[in-house]
């Protein structure tokens, strides 16, 4: 059977699955387990894995003075090993300069242009991209711990909505895949839980380092449904419910993946 055709094969047996309960919390598992022992090995090993070179660019940034104030991160928040430890275990977060929640991109943003008095770096950038992995890596083991109180209930139920809704042409939800299908194969991959506890990761399809908003517009591009723009609300409603759906799985940024 050619590729396209089991592609299709596929497609047509998730779409006539009828929906599954989510996955009970002590059957949840990290992506790393649905990866080649490769590129499992690649990604513990920090000199072999390459998203440790945007790591230390990182660094560098955290390090650097920015913007009006001529301040660096470093200034206010001092060694990122202590002051950043689980903090990005904790996003998405409830903003209430904003009245809703914001992913660690943006609350680097929302630094820079409050106290750096700095031009926020655009989503993508490889600036933007090092700084939160150099944020996040500061949390690699610590369990997943995102807010789930009643301010923060909406948004995660709004996230949710978007992750088994059907979309697209091929009417494809996420859940269908990632809740119904995982440890199945596709095209030769094992389907993930899509457990977002890597993020940014380096992914050997891409070459580079890339946001989890990066990988979900990919997967809507998939379904060939229109994606939403970076930084939209609805993309951090949806990494908002990923998060609390991996939480208890320990933070592995940067980690790598197919």
């Amino acid at each position: 059977m050619s590729r396209a055709s089991f592609v299709i094969s596929l497609v047509i047996a998730v779409a006539t699955t009828a929906r599954a309960a989510d996955i009970p919390l002590d059957q949840r598992r990290s992506d790393s387990d649905f990866v080649s022992a490769d590129t499992l090995a690649m990604q513990n090993d920090d000199i072999a894995n390459p998203a440790m070179l945007v790591v230390l660019d990182g660094e560098t940034l955290w390090n650097t003075k920015a913007g009006a104030t001529n301040k660096s991160c470093a200034d206010c928040h001092g060694d990122a090993a202590k002051s950043m430890k689980g903090i990005a275990a904790h996003y998405p977060a409830f903003a209430p300069e904003l009245g809703r929640p914001i992913d660690l991109q943006q609350q680097i943003n929302l630094s820079r242009v409050t106290d750096q008095k700095a031009e926020p770096l655009p989503f993508e950038s490889k600036e933007l991209l090092a700084l939160t992995a150099y944020i996040a890596r500061q949390s690699r083991g610590m369990p997943v711990a995102v807010k789930d109180d009643a301010q923060a209930k909406p948004f995660i139920d709004a996230g949710r909505v978007i992750f088994e809704k059907r979309q697209g042409q091929l009417d494809l939800s996420c859940a269908q895949c990632h809740d119904d299908n995982w440890g199945k194969k596709l095209a030769g991959n094992l389907v993930p839980q899509a457990m977002a506890t890597g993020y940014p990761i380096y992914r050997l399809e891409w070459q580079e380092v890339g946001s989890l908003q990066r990988r979900l517009r990919n997967c809507m591009s998939g379904m060939r449904a229109e994606p939403y723009d970076f930084g939209s609300p609805e993309l951090v409603d949806l990494e908002y419910f990923l998060m609390w759906r991996a939480r208890g799985l320990a933070m592995e940024s940067p980690a790598v993946r197919p």
